[in-house]
Order: C-alpha cells, then structure tokens, then sequence
C-alpha cells in the first residue's frame, strides 16, 4: 500500500521532532529535570532520560514506514505521558513575563501535537 505524500511528510516532521525533542533531553537535560513535577517519584534525571529516549524512540519508529503505527502510539502516549511536566513549567513560569505568558499559551497546543501523533497511529 503507498504512502499519500502529503501524510508522509507530517509523518516524517512528527518524527524530526520527536527526535531532536528525544535528543535535547540528553545534550540539555537540566532544563527538562527541572520540570519534572515533585510529586513524580525517583530522580528527575531518571525521567528526563527515560523521556527522552520515548521520544527519540517513537521518532525513528515514525520514520520507518513498516514501523510508523507504532511510532505513532508511542508518540502519543508519550505526549500524554510527559503532559505534567509541561504543566509543571507553566505554574514555575507565572504569565508576568513573555516567556510565562508563552509557556502557559503552550498548554492547550499539546492536545495538537497529541492528536497529530494519534493520526499516524491510526493510518
């Protein structure tokens, strides 16, 4: 069965994201440890890698089209997964600055992404 073009492109700029999302939290990972939400047991870098790999994971699973159903599930879950730490950096980020204005804005376009990534699940 082909590919339509034009969600084999969507497919493969989920799946750059989701890798190089997956790759920053092993060249940057103090910045997504300190959104781990206190109340999620064990060390935050623990997360922050395991994260990371989930999302660098779901990436290479997308681009492979015998493996793009999957990479997309995991893609979501993994988006439904880390949704808490996003919360997390909008309450440590109050909307009185730009940035915190924008990491609250930044909050209902995960559901997007969620979907979007859902999409590539089911085709």
């Amino acid at each position: 069965m082909h590919e339509d073009p034009t969600m084999r492109k969507s497919r493969l700029r989920l799946a750059g994201f989701l890798s190089f999302m997956g790759v920053l939290h092993f060249v940057a990972p103090k910045q997504f440890d300190k959104i781990i939400p206190k109340w999620v047991p064990g060390r935050p870098r623990t997360w922050t890698y395991l994260s990371g790999a989930a999302e660098l994971t779901s990436g290479v699973l997308l681009a492979n089209p015998s493996t793009k159903r999957l990479g997309g599930a995991m893609g979501t879950a993994t988006l439904v997964a880390v949704y808490p730490a996003n919360i997390q950096m909008a309450f440590d980020n109050k909307p009185s600055t730009p940035f915190g204005v924008g990491m609250w804005l930044r909050l209902p376009m995960q559901f997007p992404m969620i979907g979007w990534a859902l999409k590539h699940a089911r085709s």
